[in-house]
């Protein structure tokens, strides 16, 4: 999909958040809205917001990464530190807004708490038409990414139907051959090993606003004499980690790397992942032991069955986890959203994006499964890991089970990365090739 129709997408998803979010802000506002159906007000909402943000992201990604020509050398780095600033500004908003918006929610309302997200969306939104005339635009004579790949995928079943790759010079699709075509989505299956590697590093991901925030609620949360830490609030140490280090990534680290191996990025975006994975298992273990020292300390202080009591153990004992999990996310997150946009084929970028992107929606989904499963199967025992008692619960037990999950997914990534065939570009920023992962410039390690 071309740059037209990038901006054309996110004009759309954008009026349609300003729609969404305007309507969860009148739905917890006003009593109107509170009959019978003020549910379903809230959750067609609700999927508005998603189907907004699962089309806006990408697309709005992909377009200001275009920007930068990628046959220009000094535009082509600046376009992989654009990743990382990209990133920063999204988590330093998403720092402000949960400092600011669970206390409205707390102490206001949550109308007043929506509202505020709504307005920014407008104010957004009036600031990307103002800059309309600078952009860059491209055009391509495909519809959609999707309608090309699928049009790849048809030419790909022909030639697999006759036993026989298509001659290239007898076929022709939109002024592509068959041979370029199936290329194309070939590149894209390729990413697949990758992105299945990922899943577990999505579900550990998915605890910190759940899990980690309900660990949070049990813990002495008191900073002075009056104030108290809203539990939620401590997943800003994630954003606030990420805004912190991501100036160190870009300005330290990676010229420091650069000296070393001569790369413009510093390391490869697979290196940059991998390290990410590395950091998360940490996250995860330390997570476990800070768990198995919180059930500690209800038992000693005799307070295993009174779950609404507050803990005697600071807030400070989580902290750590969040900070390691905000620096997996700088090497991590950040790697794939350039890898995937980078390894697609030009013309179908967004599309590698949300590719991207569905690595985190299908991590919720099967960590919600994975917990469904383990709850029912530790609950006919008599003891289920995550009863509504986190004091007589075992999360300690779930951390360390994803832990060695995350250990087969590193050696999976290995595995995988070495054998990743990267795309090799010309002069014109076209692919022309590849170049295999386990080459001495593009292994994992």
């Amino acid at each position: 999909m071309g740059l037209i129709s990038n901006s054309v997408l996110i004009l759309s998803f954008g009026s349609n958040s300003i729609q969404s979010m305007g309507t969860l802000s009148l739905s917890s506002a006003f009593h109107i809205f509170r009959s019978g159906g003020h549910v379903a007000v809230f959750y067609v909402a609700l999927y508005l917001v998603a189907l907004g943000e699962g089309a806006h992201k990408p697309c709005a990604q992909a377009f200001a990464a275009d920007q930068f020509d990628e046959r220009d050398p000094k535009e082509n780095v600046a376009r992989s530190s654009f990743f990382n600033w990209w990133y920063f500004g999204m988590c330093a908003g998403t720092a402000v807004t949960t400092m600011v918006s669970s206390y409205v929610q707390d102490n206001v309302g949550w109308g007043l708490g929506f509202g505020i997200p709504c307005i920014v969306i407008v104010a957004s939104l009036a600031v990307f038409l103002i800059g309309t005339p600078s952009y860059r635009y491209y055009t391509t004579k495909e519809p959609s990414p999707v309608a090309r790949v699928g049009k790849a995928l048809l030419v790909l079943i022909k030639s697999w139907r006759s036993k026989h790759r298509t001659n290239p010079a007898n076929g022709k699709v939109d002024g592509k051959s068959s041979d370029d075509l199936v290329e194309e989505v070939r590149s894209v299956f390729r990413l697949l090993p990758i992105w299945a590697c990922c899943i577990i590093y999505a579900i550990i991901f998915s605890q910190t606003s759940t899990f980690f925030t309900k660990q949070a609620a049990t813990l002495d949360r008191r900073i002075g004499p009056k104030f108290k830490v809203p539990p939620a609030a401590l997943q800003t140490f994630i954003s606030v980690t990420i805004v912190a280090f991501i100036p160190v990534y870009d300005r330290l680290f990676v010229p420091l790397a650069r000296r070393y191996t001569g790369r413009p990025t510093g390391i490869t975006m697979l290196q940059r992942v991998g390290a990410g994975l590395s950091l998360s298992l940490v996250a995860v273990v330390l997570s476990a032991l800070v768990e198995m020292r919180r059930l500690g300390v209800a038992r000693d202080a005799g307070l295993v069955d009174t779950p609404k009591a507050r803990l005697p153990m600071t807030l400070w004992w989580m902290v750590p986890q969040y900070v390691l999990i905000g620096v997996s996310d700088v090497f991590a997150m950040i790697g794939l959203q350039e890898f995937f946009y980078d390894q697609v084929p030009d013309a179908v970028r967004s599309l590698g994006l949300a590719l991207f992107l569905s690595i985190f929606g299908v991590g919720h989904l099967l960590s919600s499964f994975l917990i469904s499963v383990i709850d029912r199967a530790t609950a006919r025992r008599g003891a289920s890991w995550f009863s509504n008692n986190l004091n007589r619960a075992h999360l300690d037990y779930f951390y360390w089970l994803l832990a060695g999950l995350c250990v087969v997914e590193l050696v999976a990534f290995f595995f995988f990365s070495r054998a990743y065939v990267y795309k090799r570009k010309n002069g014109d920023g076209e692919g022309n090739g590849d170049y295999r992962g386990g080459d001495a410039d593009a292994t994992l390690v």
